[in-house]
């Protein structure tokens, strides 16, 4: 089936075609970068333009029909994706989270973070090296490096890790670590007898991001996680967290705050920076939006969806370089992969009754082989919808979501 897939796209794209996306993919990077250094979408509006007209035509030359564009691109990042699935799911959520968001954000808003100063990298380094290597990951196949901007890629035989560290900025740095550390757990987890082909695959991004979530939110932000690791934490760092109490630490780990800047945002308000971006994209390919009006509709939707507007297109339209790239359809499976990661969480927690216990000791093989069972051994051999019915054995839906939302949030910030 995915063979099939792979070829019929990369037979129909002409060698004419191919150039000419390739040539526009050096220069959106370039028009993306210098139009968001001098906050001027109508430097960017132009490529952006061809970027949409291209990737219809790319949709129609693979055999799709000019209303099922958009289904193409979602399929490239989470195979059988549609927009009709999407839509009714999306739109459940942009009803529901802005005022449990808003609920959230005036809960905290007594709340004043600790302020975490004078982090060595190198200690930073040493600790997240420990927390990942508690969690399982082997750097008998894998290591963890230093980049501008965290990644995972490799595969289980050579799995790469990058974060970036910052002396003021700590949580970041190990979050982001976590964050890949889960990602490359995932990798490691597939069948390394069918790495290459589809089984050893990951089922798709939005899989792929539920099991780097899960890792960074729900495991790695709970109580139980730090209850283990908060000694060591300190005694890495003594002076920079002398002042700082131990509620205050964890409540800042779970900081929860407004931004109009995506990758900033905290998983209270983030799946509503995916929404916005999901309504912009289906209307640029249905039509119903044209270019040159989307920094309105940003806006609009920003009002909508967060509360506020950006004050400028650099804060606003221009801030994610996706588009600039053409990886239309790529936003959802961030959303997504945050729904399954609840989903499995709450799936988790049911079968293993003693999980907080674990973490408590830092013990993360149950967890581990848990998702190892019903997720990494998997492979590409069931699409989203599939693997997330026969992991938590329900269909993929907001409950878990929502519901995981208010209890750790709102328990957290109303408590005190």
């Amino acid at each position: 089936r995915d063979a099939r897939k792979d070829f019929d796209r990369l037979s129909k794209l002409t060698p004419e075609f191919a150039a000419e996306k390739a040539a526009l993919d050096s220069e959106g990077f370039h028009a993306w970068l210098h139009a968001r250094k001098h906050n001027a979408y109508t430097e960017f509006e132009p490529v952006l333009r061809k970027r949409v007209e291209l990737a219809k035509k790319e949709a129609q030359l693979v055999g799709y029909d000019e209303s099922e564009a958009y289904n193409y691109w979602l399929d490239q990042f989470d195979p059988g994706l549609t927009a009709d699935q999407l839509t009714p799911l999306f739109s459940r959520l942009s009803s529901e989270l802005p005022p449990l968001a808003k609920e959230i954000i005036a809960s905290a808003e007594h709340f004043v973070p600790a302020t975490l100063e004078g982090f060595s990298e190198e200690g930073q380094e040493s600790f997240a090296r420990a927390v990942i290597d508690r969690m399982g990951f082997r750097f008998d196949s894998g290591r963890l490096d230093r980049a501008p901007h965290p990644f995972c890629s490799g595969c289980a035989f050579d799995t790469r890790l990058t974060t970036r560290y910052s002396v003021n900025q700590p949580l970041d740095s190990l979050f982001g670590a976590i964050h890949e550390a889960g990602h490359g757990l995932y990798e490691q987890g597939l069948n390394k007898d069918d790495i290459g082909l589809a089984a050893g695959s990951a089922a798709g991004m939005a899989a792929h991001e539920s099991q780097s979530r899960i890792w960074e939110n729900q495991i790695a932000r709970s109580r139980a996680f730090w209850d283990y690791w908060e000694p060591e934490y300190r005694a890495k760092f003594p002076k920079s967290l002398n002042d700082v109490p131990s509620d205050t630490l964890y409540r800042s780990i779970n900081r929860v705050s407004l931004t109009q800047i995506r990758v900033d945002s905290d998983e209270v308000t983030y799946n509503l920076h995916i929404i916005l971006r999901y309504e912009i994209e289906r209307a640029l390919f249905s039509g119903d939006l044209d270019v040159g009006d989307a920094p309105d509709r940003w806006r609009e939707l920003a009002r909508e969806f967060l509360g506020q507007e950006p004050e400028t297109d650099k804060e606003g339209i221009l801030q994610d370089i996706h588009w600039a790239h053409g990886a239309f359809g790529y936003f959802p499976s961030y959303c997504l992969g945050n729904l399954l990661a609840a989903q499995l969480w709450e799936t988790l927690r049911g079968d293993l009754p003693e999980w907080e216990d674990d973490l408590r000791k830092g013990d993360t093989q149950q967890i581990l082989r848990w998702l190892r069972e019903r997720v990494h051994s998997v492979g590409k051999r069931r699409d989203l919808w599939s693997l997330a019915r026969s992991a938590t054995g329900k269909e993929l839906d907001g409950d878990a979501l929502i519901a995981y939302l208010n209890d750790r949030y709102l328990q957290l910030f109303l408590s005190g």
